[in-house]
């Protein structure tokens, strides 16, 4: 499942940001396969305005040998008396729906949970989602956007790496951190920010357009390719959409030099208070 289509309209991808429901989830596995590698350890925990909603957290027997124990340190006696996916799966459906699920490089993840899910009978599938990973690229462009490294960038202390429960802490605060970088104002918001697709968020061209409208100034912070990003006081003067990627156009207040961005770019627009 590629994970490329549009969110359907409605909850919760059009909802508030601040009222969205989101499943932080990390998977271990016994390995890359997906047809013959299985989860050994799920966790998923519910969030919503940062108070959690619900929380599960278990290993799982995955009736295969366990696989690379120096990665993620789980053993055959460990996952002995873990319960099987089908046992659970039934709970993970319901902490799932009607959230947005987030995972860094959540492909990954939610193609084995879509797997799982399947085995055990189920048709309920992840069908979109939010990458931790996608949204540091954009907003960060630092040499590694692991999810290690970015715990490093923050100044985060990961306990344990590569164990489910300690990733999921670390995803969280890593999620929050870019989030306060971008200002979405909903999760199709923050779908919208793509790396490597040229795709413009249309909460930016909105609110570059009521600039433009109002003739005010606006912070726009920007990331150029290859380069941290810069906070750009400016007067937006015009929006051009029939090129690929949109771009805005205006000139900075101090020196009153003309720029043009590319709209993709633009990581949060604000009006100085």
């Amino acid at each position: 499942m590629p994970f490329t289509d549009a969110p359907p309209a409605g909850p919760p991808w059009d909802t508030p940001f601040a009222e969205v429901s989101f499943a932080f989830v990390d998977l271990e596995m016994t390995g890359l396969d997906l047809e013959k590698d299985r989860v050994i350890e799920i966790c998923v925990e519910r969030t919503r305005a940062g108070e959690r909603e619900a929380f599960f957290s278990t290993l799982l027997n995955p009736e295969v040998p366990v696989g690379a124990q120096h990665v993620h340190g789980i053993n055959e006696e460990m996952v002995k008396s873990a319960p099987r996916f089908a046992e659970v799966a039934t709970q993970l459906q319901g902490i799932l729906s009607g959230a947005v699920f987030v995972a860094h490089g959540a492909k990954y993840d939610a193609d084995f949970l879509n797997m799982e899910l399947a085995r055990a009978g189920h048709e309920y599938r992840v069908t979109h989602l939010v990458d931790t990973l996608k949204l540091a690229r954009r907003a960060l462009g630092l040499e590694s956007h692991s999810l290690h490294a970015l715990c490093k960038h923050f100044g985060v202390v990961q306990q344990v790496a590569h164990r489910a429960e300690a990733d999921v802490t670390a995803l969280q605060i890593v999620f929050t951190r870019i989030v306060a970088l971008l200002a979405p104002v909903s999760a199709r918001d923050l779908w919208e920010v793509r790396t490597a697709e040229r795709l413009a968020r249309g909460a930016i061209l909105a609110a570059c357009e009521t600039a433009r409208a109002a003739g005010t100034e606006v912070r726009i912070t920007y990331r150029p390719s290859r380069r941290k990003s810069e906070i750009l006081p400016m007067i937006v003067t015009g929006i051009a959409s029939d090129v690929d990627p949109p771009r805005v156009m205006g000139y900075l207040v101090t020196g009153r030099s003309r720029r043009e961005l590319r709209a993709d770019r633009i990581l949060r627009v604000e009006t100085p208070t």
